[in-house]
């Protein structure tokens, strides 16, 4: 069965950068759709990137220009590079995927499968 392994996570200062990873299994990321969201406790999810099937690439707002994202083919990884991260950056980051042709604009809940989060905490 498909799994999403999320890692990277950490706490950091402003202006500070991390690297998320996903790992998956029974999947294979260059030929899925995937994205990073984030939340915290009792918000809803916020679209953070994706990269769909055919290999698009979308961004939130609130990452363009900070945040890249990208599939590592050799390990089958998704990863998000965070830099310049701010405050308001400190969330759980989640790895959604799924096998038809999503991205971020489709929703949350449209995506199928999903890891378990990792913590980013931004402190000033």
């Amino acid at each position: 069965r498909v799994q999403l392994v999320e890692s990277g996570g950490d706490s950091v200062q402003v202006g500070g950068s991390l690297r998320l990873s996903c790992a998956a299994s029974d999947l294979t990321v260059t030929s899925a759709s995937m994205a990073w969201f984030r939340r915290s406790p009792g918000s809803n999810s916020e679209a953070v990137a994706s990269i769909d099937s055919d290999g698009r690439i979308s961004y939130a707002t609130s990452a363009k220009g900070r945040f890249t994202v990208s599939r590592d083919n050799a390990k089958n990884t998704l990863d998000l590079q965070m830099n310049d991260l701010r405050p308001e950056d400190s969330d759980k980051y989640y790895c959604a995927a799924d096998r038809r042709r999503l991205s971020i604009a489709n929703g949350f809940t449209s995506w199928t499968y999903w890891g378990q989060g990792t913590q980013v905490t931004v402190s000033s």
